[in-house]
């Protein structure tokens, strides 16, 4: 399980220079928890993207569908206090504190592209290709050496 930011959704759900990491992300730890303001975020990501050409409105329509079919069971609200703490102690958004204040509630990694956030939060954010590098060395470790017969 961890929290993911909407950067992490918009790569995975717009292909992009980040969605094959994000999807290797996804492959290894498809729980993904985030707090409420994603589904705004993302929104606004929809629509810039269909303003640039990126995406035309039926894949952003379609994309809005999968999104909240795939996280918005995930969602969790973080306390106002705690964000504000956050935003005021860190010198974050008091958006990208709601991230950060829902993974120290569950005790859980915030992955994402924000190196922002990764420098002001490095109790629990993480970047992508860290949190993959950490994954596999969990997931893959060194040969035990067998026991010797004496």
């Amino acid at each position: 399980m961890i929290v993911a930011d909407t950067n992490l959704v918009s790569y995975l759900l717009i292909e992009g220079e980040q969605t094959a990491a994000v999807r290797r992300v996804w492959a290894k730890e498809p729980d993904w928890f985030l707090p409420p303001l994603w589904r705004s975020e993302f929104l606004n990501v929809l629509a810039t993207a269909h303003r640039a050409d990126v995406i035309s409105r039926d894949q952003a329509l379609l994309a809005w569908e999968r999104a909240k079919a795939l996280f918005g069971t995930g969602e969790v609200e973080p306390l106002g206090e705690d964000v504000l703490n956050i935003a005021i102690e860190r010198g974050v958004s008091a958006y990208d504190a709601q991230f950060v204040a829902v993974a120290e509630m569950l005790g859980l990694d915030l992955v994402t592209a924000d190196k922002r956030i990764c420098k002001r939060c490095p109790h629990v954010a993480v970047s992508i290709e860290n949190f993959l590098a950490a994954i596999s060395r969990d997931h893959f470790p060194t040969q035990v050496p067998r026991k010797t017969r004496r």
